[in-house]
């Protein structure tokens, strides 16, 4: 999985829980993957092709080339 170049936002990890019969009956892991595209952006003048989240390129961190 691919991490963001800006940010290093990458996979995060919680716990999974399923109710039953008001009971705690498994625990396991879930994975939260980030939202990760392959862009074009301008680095020093030149354009190059970076691992971003979305986040970062709503939030103008980047200038797209």
């Amino acid at each position: 999985m691919a991490k963001c170049d800006i940010c290093q936002k990458a996979i995060h990890f919680g716990r999974k829980i399923t109710m039953t019969r008001s009971q705690i009956s498994r625990r396991g892991l879930r994975q939260q993957k980030a939202n990760v595209k392959r862009v074009r952006v301008m680095v020093n003048g030149t354009p190059r092709k970076m691992n971003v989240c979305t986040r970062c390129l709503r939030s103008d961190k980047i200038e797209r080339a």
